[in-house]
């Protein structure tokens, strides 16, 4: 089983994709974790991030790419995965679908958690971490729109995607994700 979590920043997928991954019995790839594991592990991989990182640079998508395929090849995730904070091009999005083919999996949903603009700056100012400050978020989000968002109709053409409303309780949003999936 292969779940994609989509929204921009701030609207809950990390938080829902723990919920998720443990209620379906499905491991959870957070793609920031895979980045930081494989750079600490210095990995081959790992380390052609790590260059990219310390320039300060964005990491290429195909090195992205190859990061979610070490990360998937770890047996945890033999049996697939909740996947938050990848694919966010659509080159990832087609490197994800060979790798997928390749291993004979597919991926079964799409779910875009729908927040607001202004809730979002909101929730991500009251976290209060340094990258948070609202010209930092309103590029994140307008970087999302140009980059990411795009790729919702990608999945809509493939009859995967599903929205749900990303506001409300914590609890109350992981209800309407269980629904759609079902």
């Amino acid at each position: 089983m292969i779940i994609i979590l989509f929204g921009a920043p701030g609207v809950g997928k990390g938080t829902q994709a723990v919920i998720l991954a443990e209620k379906l019995g499905v491991a959870h790839l957070s793609t920031g974790d895979a980045f930081r594991a494989a750079i600490k592990s210095q990995t081959p991989v790992g380390q052609l991030a790590k260059e990219y990182v310390d320039a300060g640079k964005l990491v290429p998508d195909h090195i992205v790419a190859l990061i979610v395929e070490e990360a998937m090849s770890a047996k945890a995730f033999a049996n697939g995965c909740i996947l938050d904070g990848f694919p966010r091009t659509k080159a990832q999005a087609e490197a994800l679908e060979t790798m997928l083919e390749s291993t004979g999996q597919e991926i079964n949903s799409v779910v875009n958690i729908n927040v607001d603009d202004s809730t979002i700056i909101t929730r991500l100012l009251q976290r209060g971490r340094a990258d948070d400050a609202e010209d930092i978020i309103r590029h994140r989000l307008t970087v999302y729109t140009d980059e990411t968002a795009p790729l919702l109709q990608f999945y809509a053409d493939k009859g995967l995607l599903t929205s749900v409303d990303g506001i409300g309780e914590v609890e109350t949003v992981n209800q309407r994700i269980l629904d759609a999936l079902r």
